[in-house]
């Protein structure tokens, strides 16, 4: 195989991978804004929490796999209390909630800050070797998370989907007013919808502490290319963020072969805008 065609490969695999994490990621923050009408600026340093939390644990026992368990329940459990005292009397005030959120990003990441210092830290692989994968040599983690990143995707389709839950978060989603008055306590799944977002970020960070290093402002870059997920897919469109993150995520890593990062980050904002041209309301808004 020439190694123009390799490279191309390589990085559009890669890119893809990536993708199935931010679509990850994106779902959750989605979930949010659906439900509760909160543009939530802190989504990343969920993430990246998640991600910190796993070099704690992995410390602790020494392995990979507790981390990916106990971490997203920790962060889901503790975003809970979150939503229900800083968060819920901005309900529905997008531009209200986007300033309370940026604030509580700076608190998250000034408190991991000096809980845990500003050196970035590794988390080793925990499956080592590559496999032949389209021709190409691709690190066989990579695959395992891009493997449990879809299995957490189909598990969030299925409880939306097959599950009394499910039911109880789209009813909220699509009339709030008609939910409460049927019986719903609506205040109890926007706590539980909030999180499951939060649990997914933190599962999204969990599977990436292996892949990029691991520290304070790691959620920063993660939250724009979330927010252009979602936005391009449609706001509170699950399915929509999840094509919009591998479309994104594959062009991002083709580009990523001629052109250097902050090009590559101006061409995705090109093509969101593109895309918003003509479909204002996201790709399935």
């Amino acid at each position: 195989m020439p190694d123009v065609v390799y490279n191309l490969l390589f990085l559009f695999t890669d890119g893809v991978i990536w993708g199935i994490l931010i679509a990850l990621i994106s779902l959750g923050l989605s979930l949010i804004f659906g439900i509760m009408g909160i543009i939530n600026m802190a989504h990343g340093d969920l993430y990246m929490i998640g991600a910190v939390l796993t070099v704690v644990v992995t410390g602790w026992f020494g392995i990979f796999l507790p981390a990916l368990i106990i971490v997203p329940i920790i962060v889901g459990v503790l975003a809970i209390p979150l939503e229900r005292w800083v968060l819920r009397p901005f309900e529905g005030k997008p531009l209200i909630t986007m300033v309370a959120t940026i604030g509580l990003s700076f608190i998250i990441q000034q408190c991991v800050l000096m809980a845990f210092g500003g050196t970035p830290k590794i988390v080793p692989y925990p499956i080592h070797g590559n496999i032949n994968l389209f021709g190409i040599s691709y690190p066989r983690y990579r695959l395992f998370a891009a493997a449990v990143g879809l299995l957490l995707i189909g598990l969030l389709w299925f409880a939306l989907h097959r599950t009394d839950f499910g039911i109880y978060i789209r009813a909220t989603m699509e009339n709030p007013e008609m939910a409460d008055s049927i019986g719903i306590n609506t205040n109890f799944i926007r706590a539980g919808t909030f999180g499951l977002g939060a649990g997914l970020a933190a599962a999204g960070g969990v599977l990436a502490a292996p892949i990029n290093q691991v520290f304070f402002l790691m959620g920063t870059d993660v939250i724009l290319l979330s927010f252009i997920v979602v936005i391009v897919g449609g706001l509170g469109s699950l399915q929509g963020a999840l094509i919009a993150a591998l479309i994104l995520s594959g062009v991002e890593g083709l580009l990523s072969a001629a052109l250097d990062p902050v090009q590559v980050k101006a061409a995705i904002m090109f093509l969101m805008a593109l895309i918003l041209v003509f479909r204002p309301r996201g790709l399935f808004g």
